[in-house]
């Protein structure tokens, strides 16, 4: 059974800098397709960083640039660091992962990582 467990979420001021980390647990045996989302209040599940099991990593274009998502830990930890970072960015951060097959690389791909096999229980970033 796979665990997702996201740390490093907070408070922190316009401009200012995160470090979000997702910590896989569980069988970490294979190759994940590994992304985030946030969801604020009243807003839609907005995919923004994903990372599949051959490396390639998109980014959307509301973060791109700011954002940079990376696994360390032979890949059972995925990092996302946030700066430059702005009130719009105020949301619940989860983390998601599924295995490495063709659909899911789409899924991640197409930034849809809510639609993964796991999902964290998320961490809150506001931004004020």
């Amino acid at each position: 059974h796979v665990q997702l467990v996201e740390s490093g979420g907070g408070s922190v001021q316009v401009g200012g800098s995160l470090t979000l980390s997702c910590t896989l647990s569980g069988d970490t045996d294979g190759d994940y397709c590994m992304g985030w989302f946030r969801q604020a209040p009243g807003k839609e599940r907005e995919g923004i960083a994903s990372i599949d099991g051959e490396g390639f990593i998109r980014y959307a274009d509301s973060v791109k640039g700011r954002f940079t998502i990376s696994q360390e830990n032979a890949k059972t930890t995925l990092i996302l660091q946030m700066s430059s970072l702005e009130p719009d960015d105020t949301a619940m951060y989860y983390c998601a992962a599924a295995r490495d097959t063709l659909p899911q690389r789409l899924l991640f791909r197409l930034l849809q990582p809510w639609k993964g096999t796991y999902l964290g229980r998320g961490t809150q970033v506001t931004v004020s």
